[in-house]
């Protein structure tokens, strides 16, 4: 069955799977990561909790196909991200995958609505589920915008006018838009005092139980693990020796 925008209709089973992945980057002397499995079901929640060079970033960019696995298979909704070539994979990632990156990444010269609503500008596929739960995509980036705190006054202005936390909202609403299947969040809370970051958890939570969101969360935080399901500590889970971003630092200077 084809979604709007040629998209096909996930079908039952996982929301991610990852079995036998292994990557090394271009010129690194050994593999980063080297994970045995990873699954993710509809509206299931997994930290992914290490330090800093632990191969977390690498992981998350397999699981949106930013990265192809060397050996081993990353299945979102079931397809192997190595099966698309690189078009398919953005149509496919922007279709399936919400994602809140550290620094947020918003446009700095779009107002808060227009940065909520570019997931459904890409993809016709969002906008239509967005459509599905509001008379329209801007009453669906507004309605979101209003779950997650952010005030009315707001959100004509740019993105580069609000505070940190005021951002972090935004990005969670473009995220959240048009009911992703995989929701991906890399370290969102770090630059939150305690009761701003538990404030932001229950939120995001909240909005993913709502639209059965899969959640694939990443941090060093380990005050966190209440809020999921699913725990995984990946310095314990890769089996990669060295494994790191650091590693790829190193192999990009060389």
């Amino acid at each position: 069955m084809q979604a709007p925008g040629g998209s096909e209709e996930p079908g039952p089973g996982p929301i991610l799977q990852m079995q036998a992945v292994r990557f090394r980057y271009p010129g690194a002397r050994g593999d980063v990561l080297d994970l045995d499995a990873l699954a993710l079901a509809p509206a299931e929640r997994l930290l992914l909790r290490g330090d800093s060079g632990c191969g977390k970033s690498t992981l998350l960019a397999l699981a949106a196909g930013v990265l192809l696995a060397g050996t081993g298979n990353v299945r979102l909704l079931g397809r192997d991200w190595r099966e698309l070539s690189a078009g398919g994979r953005d149509a496919r990632r922007v279709d399936h995958v919400g994602y809140i990156f550290q620094q947020f990444n918003l446009l700095p010269y779009l107002s808060v609505i227009d940065n909520v609503l570019m997931p459904c500008r890409f993809s016709r596929r969002r906008a239509a589920r967005a459509r599905e739960v509001q008379r329209s995509e801007r009453a669906a980036a507004q309605a979101l915008l209003e779950a997650l705190g952010l005030e009315a006054s707001l959100w004509r202005r740019g993105a580069a006018e609000l505070s940190v936390g005021q951002q972090q909202r935004v990005a969670a609403a473009r995220a959240l838009i048009g009911q992703p299947e995989l929701v991906i969040a890399d370290e969102p809370t770090s630059a939150l005092d305690e009761d701003r970051r538990d404030a932001f958890m229950r939120l995001l939570v909240a909005q993913c139980e709502r639209s059965r969101s899969a959640l694939l969360f990443v941090s060093h935080d380990s005050r966190l693990a209440p809020y999921f399901g699913q725990v995984v500590d990946l310095p314990l889970a890769n089996r990669a020796r060295g494994a790191a971003d650091s590693g790829r630092a190193r192999a990009q200077a060389a």
